[in-house]
């Protein structure tokens, strides 16, 4: 069946710095590009929440081309990825690069058709949802944290079942997989897009999968990384009998040597070798370290993380280990501003393409507010 589009009754202006060019450039159809830059558009320019509708009348004029804006995005065939590499590369060639921080976006949703929807158990608020939930990869600049890349985390029911795999628009080489690997490709896609310019990944992700199958691979790879670790995390080779293995947290207790941080704070940290996973299926083992902020009141270490990154001050560590909470603060004020949580649509290629969307809208604001 042959589509058409409706053509926007007015000019559409471009985002600063040409950001609508490079991210829909790559599209053979003008109407496309036109429509990409109108969503762009809508978001940056529309107040409240975010729906086709509004933002087709806010940035054309009529409310009639919503339809157009809603098919864009989740029927007309276009590929994010190569959007999302420009958006990665335009990123980072605007910013000072100091990670790659890895941040999940929980999404809540009606129903059970969404694709990846499903109940989730939440422990920093004691709730369970029901959620689709996105992992991010964030450019971590210091003083603002933009969004380049996206992964759907996909319950089995999703791949198995053939009919809610059909109703969802999940491709047939998609399979479900634990949040740690979708961290790892987020990593891989951005490594492939940078032209050898790396940075280190920064995460907390114990609340939601286990991260040692990730560090063993970054180790692997030779990625730099400081990651969040649970404090019973047993560190140990697997050539050490049980009994002569020990946790995380009890290294720090026990071995973990202190240095000041100021305003009375400080850090506890100890040199710990770090076990690898190459991607031939070799095992590795190279130099790290354990560390966490030391709890005066509790007389503990706080959140213990475990790094590859040897060369630089466990206090200047500690201070990066900050940046998921700069991501966390940029999801919720995607959120607020930019209509993360407007997605009209159930499909996985329209999840896709609204946060690749959303990520662009947030990306250009924040740029543009870095400059003035």
């Amino acid at each position: 069946m042959t589509t058409t589009h409706e053509t926007p009754d007015m000019a559409i202006g471009r985002p600063p710095g040409d950001l609508s060019r490079l991210l829909f450039g790559h599209l053979h159809r003008s109407d496309q590009q036109r429509w990409g830059n109108v969503y762009l558009q809508g978001l940056l320019r529309t107040t409240g929440k975010k729906t086709v509708r509004r933002m087709a009348a806010v940035v054309t004029g009529s409310e009639a081309a919503s339809s157009s804006l809603h098919q864009f995005v989740n029927a007309s065939p276009w590929a994010w990825a190569p959007a999302r590499g420009e958006l990665a590369r335009w990123a980072a060639g605007s910013l000072p690069v100091r990670a790659w921080t890895l941040a999940p976006a929980v999404l809540p949703k009606r129903g059970n058709c969404s694709a990846g929807v499903h109940q989730r158990f939440l422990p920093e608020s004691g709730r369970t949802v029901n959620c689709q939930l996105g992992l991010g990869l964030f450019l971590d600049a210091g003083r603002t944290h933009v969004p380049v890349d996206w992964r759907l985390f996909l319950p089995p029911r999703f791949t198995r079942d053939e009919a809610v795999r059909d109703r969802a628009k999940i491709p047939a080489t998609t399979r479900a997989q634990p949040l740690w690997d979708h961290a790892l490709r987020l990593v891989q896609e951005m490594t492939s897009r940078s032209q050898g310019r790396t940075a280190p990944v920064v995460a907390d992700l114990t609340a939601l999968c286990d991260v040692a199958p990730l560090a063993q691979r970054l180790q692997g790879s030779e990625h730099a990384f400081l990651l969040a670790i649970p404090g019973q995390t047993t560190l140990a080779g697997p050539e050490l009998p049980p009994a002569e293995r020990e946790s995380a947290r009890g290294m720090l207790l026990r071995r973990g040597v202190r240095h000041p941080a100021g305003a009375g704070r400080q850090i506890i940290s100890h040199d710990t070798p770090v076990h690898g996973l190459r991607p031939d299926g070799e095992r590795s083992r190279g130099a790290g370290r354990l560390m966490a902020e030391w709890d005066a009141g509790s007389g503990r270490p706080g959140r213990i993380w475990l790094t590859n990154i040897i060369d630089r001050h466990p206090v200047e560590l500690m201070e990066l280990a900050r940046s998921p909470r700069g991501a966390r603060a940029s999801i919720d004020r995607m959120g607020e501003d930019f209509g993360l949580l407007d997605f009209e649509g159930r499909s996985y290629p329209g999840w896709h393409r609204h946060m690749t969307l959303v990520s662009a809208a947030y990306a250009c604001s924040t740029l543009e507010g870095m400059n003035n």
